[in-house]
């Protein structure tokens, strides 16, 4: 009698716990992808990875339906096409950004700030991303048919680097002067596609983005927990500062999702190929083998229970401040 390979039996294993009844199968394979990446529990069997072509066609059919996408093909149909369909791009583009707004996250910092204040603060809010129709406008109409202002717009929303509008304008302005050398536009069209990556994506790259993206969304969630109060550490300011020296929580809050979806995960997995966000992975990487003590309090021995035991003790004492804060303005005369 032959012995069927474990491996095989384990493949059947976790596709069928992900592949429900009336689910598109690419979905499940995304699920089986996710999970192969994560470490094996305790006495637990590694689950083997999936068909990799599998993986990269499933991505690629995600992509294919995200409104990023639907946006780039719009943009391109305008091309050439004369002022009817350059209002005609605006004006459905501007439609397809507003059904599904979207504003990040406030940086942790403010937040914190915000609540701890002993006065009522309005937490600050996440920066707006509906300026980005002018990015999508430069790469169907060209971005001198834009103007240099309205990229400056587009570009300031995501804060790349820490550079605000502002900053963006200045330097454009300084290209469209002469007073800088010329930007290669090109670059803006060969950007914007968001298959061809994937498409030409080694299973090796395919791979190594899964790791960035698991990483990124290790260091993403200490950087937004720094909102909710927890406690801090030198290992855990010095990896921040690392985030912040490039510029990349507003662009990570976009792209991170903590409990992503398949769908969600796909799509981080496409962004995850391009060498920026791996770049941020290996500076992050190395700042915690030189710090690596996350979860250590100053002065204290307790380790990783002592940190838990403070953090839960400090929402304690924000979440009684905040209830008398609201007892007493309640009291107050109208």
């Amino acid at each position: 009698m032959d012995v069927v390979d474990p491996v095989v039996v384990e493949s059947a294993a976790v596709l069928a716990r992900h592949l429900r009844q009336g689910r598109d199968r690419r979905l499940a394979v995304l699920e089986w992808f996710a999970e192969a990446g994560g470490a094996a529990q305790p006495g637990a069997v590694q689950v083997p990875e999936p068909p990799l072509a599998a993986v990269r066609k499933a991505v690629v059919w995600v992509l294919r339906g995200t409104v990023s996408h639907r946006l780039l093909e719009l943009a391109r149909g305008a091309a050439g096409a004369g002022e009817e369909a350059a209002d005609a791009l605006y004006e459905v583009a501007g439609r397809l950004i507003a059904a599904r707004p979207y504003r990040g996250s406030a940086d942790p910092a403010l937040v914190r700030a915000a609540l701890e204040a002993d006065e009522d603060v309005d937490v600050p809010d996440g920066p707006d991303f509906k300026e980005v129709v002018h990015l999508v406008a430069a790469i169907g109409l060209g971005a001198q048919e834009v103007g240099g202002d309205a990229l400056a717009e587009a570009f300031g929303a995501f804060a790349l680097f820490g550079l605000t509008a502002e900053d963006w304008a200045q330097m454009l302005g300084a290209v469209e002067r002469g007073e800088s050398p010329p930007v290669d536009w090109d670059l803006l069209q060969q950007r914007a596609d968001v298959l061809g990556p994937v498409q030409r994506a080694s299973d090796e790259q395919l791979l190594r983005a899964r790791t960035v993206l698991g990483g990124l969304r290790m260091f993403y969630g200490l950087y937004a927990m720094h909102a909710l109060f927890m406690p801090d550490t030198p290992a855990l300011a010095a990896l921040r500062a690392k985030i912040d020296e490039w510029g990349m929580f507003p662009i990570l809050d976009h792209v991170i999702a903590l409990s992503p979806s398949p769908r969600h995960f796909a799509q981080g997995l496409a962004v995850c190929l391009e060498p920026l966000f791996d770049g941020l992975y290996e500076t992050l990487m190395e700042q915690l083998t030189a710090e690596p003590a996350l979860f250590q309090l100053p002065g204290e021995g307790t380790g990783a229970a002592g940190f838990m035991e403070t953090w839960i003790r400090v929402l304690r004492e924000q979440t009684a401040r905040a209830r008398k804060r609201a007892d007493e303005s309640c009291e107050e005369p109208l």
